[in-house]
């Protein structure tokens, strides 16, 4: 599928970047450079998505797996490809991580995972985080900040997902799509 929105060159990113205060080794995605055709969005974007990367108080597996769970129910091969390397890179077992596939039947999850799964789920659906759901996070998240920080992630990676599909950003060419096996989420388009 093509892309439908120009990325702007490489230099142009840098450029942008260094202007919205973004590391270099930022502005170099496929994602930055498409959103950069739009500086004020890609500053709001990519400021939000630094601080939920880097400055992240909520549990890192718990957020990664969130992520790969939108990337696999979502379709979106950007999100998967890209967030396996993350999840991986930052020690969760790749066994864990596939099993995001069909949670509800794996026994590689903690009841924290679970959760986190079933909050996702429910917010995919259309849905609101139920009562029972929501009694089951703050159990395995007991902290207001880490439980706000959980949703705001969980609509940034959302929002993400919709923006990686719709303008059809591709992967950078060295990547291999739907790690580990190429198994492609049934809702892949392409």
């Amino acid at each position: 599928m093509a892309l439908r929105v120009p990325m702007v060159s490489p230099e142009r990113a840098r450029e942008i970047g260094e202007t919205l205060g973004m590391p270099e080794r930022r502005t170099g995605s496929e994602a930055f450079r498409v959103v950069a055709n739009n500086p004020g969005v890609a500053r709001v974007a990519f400021a939000q998505l630094m601080q939920l990367l880097e400055s992240n108080k909520f549990d890192t597996r718990l957020r990664e797996l969130m992520i790969m769970r939108i990337g696999w129910v979502t379709g979106s091969a950007y999100e998967w490809t890209q967030h396996w390397r993350v999840a991986t890179t930052a020690g969760i077992p790749p066994e864990d991580v596939l099993a995001v596939r069909d949670w509800q039947n794996s026994d590689r999850l903690t009841a924290a995972d679970r959760a986190i799964m079933a909050a996702t789920d429910e917010c995919l659906a259309g849905k609101s985080i139920s009562d029972a759901v929501w009694a089951e996070i703050v159990e395995h998240v007991p902290d207001p900040a880490h439980q706000v920080e959980f949703v705001v992630a969980m609509g940034n990676w959302m929002s993400f997902s919709l923006l990686f599909r719709n303008l059809r950003i591709p992967l950078a060419p060295e990547l291999a799509v739907w790690p580990p096996d190429g198994l492609a989420s049934p809702n892949a388009n392409g």
